[in-house]
């Protein structure tokens, strides 16, 4: 400011050298100015109105969602699909999360509206960045930062290094989306610690999530909920594929990381096969997983927000992937869950019938023990197989792409066995109007939205349960100096 320029530094000679630099880094600030309006475009506009996104129960022709609250209280489960996520055509997004602690609820539902816009930012930025830096003659190692510029910043130690075996095995795409997950989860991370109204001290949740585009899928997993793909061997059988390592505090990568930080790993004597992480002097609060968002009283003591980020080149043999919480895994092996997803007779019904199959083995193998929160997500890969759900194909050509179906609480009547599924046709759907669902998922919605000061206190960590998430909250004794000023005060 104040600075005097003389005339021809004022107004360089068209054809010199840096008037057209000038002209190219103008453009690409305003290149960058747009990128930076898409984003604040998908953060304003009202989730429950955006085409093709689903967070409640019910299904699209390529998905089928369904969650249903156990016995300990308010459900903490969440679940989304975001089909042609946000407007890349050919391109989905999935996931499904389990909260845990008294606001558990809260954060679920937080991270599954932030982390997606989070992700998709990043992933703009990374796929931009290195174009705009070289087309205005400035090496991408240089100064300049994109991820300031677009006012989605994540520290530099986020970024991922790749080494060349890996960049030789996996396509680009995988690189990319890889440094997306990894900088999308710690920036959702540290959104949670700074959230005004939702408690994240001892609270938190897993996040399974996907993108898969075209043959390309991307997974990244935080916590113990669990993705596994059901796919055809050469003799045609289906067998089920885990896509995800289930992050428990036993894992030795895990409980070294732990252990390394002043934590503790150890099992209760009434449950010896449930490792917690514990506090370094206070035996709380006992989290049953080794990652998670949230639960920053035990972020200084081994607990991270970091995701297992993997790939997988999808063929033909792929039919479908299940995303479920541990209400599902705990009582449902891996090909007892692929084998119920294919015997339903019906796409669109595939994930209440898991549900509610789970609900059947939990009162069978744990009759005492209250049932677990579920969620499911089952996203079909072949539009066209005949091989799973061959029922629902016909109905699916008749509507529309975007067409989604909302279950409004009718019963399904599914009376089979976990394994060995015979197809049953008792299931009815619901075949309203596109103008219904929408009203039903603005309702659903509105009823989702979080007013701290309404909410009906609870715990979770009530009652008798096969396996808590979370044990115990941690108690903090006053010191002296507290003890005498409340002494003073009385």
């Amino acid at each position: 400011m104040g600075s005097c320029f003389s005339a021809e530094s004022r107004s360089p000679h068209p054809s010199s050298p840096s008037s057209s630099f000038r002209k190219r880094k103008s453009n690409s600030r305003k290149r960058l100015g747009s990128r930076a309006s898409s984003f604040e475009y998908w953060r304003n506009e009202p989730l429950h109105r955006i085409p093709g996104r689903i967070f409640i129960n019910g299904s699209t022709q390529v998905a089928s969602l369904f969650t249903q609250q156990g016995k300990k209280g308010t459900n903490q489960d969440a679940m989304v699909v975001w089909e042609n996520f946000c407007s890349r055509q050919d391109t989905i997004f999935c996931g499904v999360f389990d909260g845990h602690g008294p606001f558990g609820h809260m954060v679920a539902k937080r991270v599954r509206d932030v982390l997606p816009l989070n992700l998709n930012t990043h992933w703009e930025l990374n796929v931009s960045g290195e174009e705009i830096l070289k087309e205005i003659g400035i090496n991408p190692a240089g100064s300049m930062n994109i991820e300031e510029a677009a006012s989605a910043s994540a520290d530099e130690d986020s970024r991922v290094s790749v080494d060349a075996e890996e960049t030789e095995k996996h396509p680009k795409i995988f690189q990319t989306l890889k440094e997306s997950f990894l900088k999308a989860f710690k920036v959702m991370d540290r959104e949670l610690k700074t959230h005004q109204s939702i408690d994240c001290f001892c609270s938190g949740t897993t996040a399974v999530t996907l993108i898969k585009q075209g043959h390309d899928l991307i997974v990244g997993n935080v916590g113990d909920s669990r993705a596994v793909l059901g796919t055809r061997e050469k003799d045609d059988s289906l067998v089920a594929v885990q896509l995800t390592v289930d992050l428990k505090p036993n894992l030795p990568a895990e409980e070294e990381r732990i252990r390394s930080c002043k934590g503790r790993v150890f099992a209760l004597h009434d449950e010896p096969e449930v490792a917690r992480v514990w506090l370094p002097n206070n035996d709380s609060p006992g989290l049953a997983m080794a990652r998670a968002f949230g639960d920053f009283c035990l972020k200084d003591f081994g607990l991270i927000s970091v995701p297992e980020v993997s790939y997988r080149r999808l063929t033909e043999k792929d039919e479908f992937i299940v995303l479920a919480t541990d209400g599902i895994w705990d009582v449902l092996s891996n090909k007892e869950v692929v084998d119920i997803v294919a015997a339903t007779s019906r796409r669109s019904l595939a994930a209440r019938a898991l549900v509610e199959s789970a609900v059947r083995a939990w009162r069978y193998k744990y009759p005492t023990s209250k049932v677990d929160d579920c969620a499911v997500v089952c996203l079909f890969l072949d539009s066209a197989s005949h091989k799973v759900c061959s029922a629902s194909n016909a109905k699916s050509k008749e509507q529309p792409s975007s067409a989604i179906q909302v279950h409004n609480g009718d019963r399904v009547d599914i009376s089979a066995p976990p394994t060995g599924l015979p197809r049953s046709g008792t299931c009815r759907e619901n075949n309203e109007g596109d103008d219904s669902n929408k009203n039903e998922e603005e309702k659903e919605s509105k009823e989702e939205e979080i007013d701290p000061e309404s909410e009906i206190e609870w715990s979770a960590l009530e009652g008798v349960s096969r396996v808590n998430t979370l044990l115990t909250l941690p108690r903090f004794e006053p010191d002296k100096e507290d003890k005498g000023m409340m002494r003073k005060q009385k």
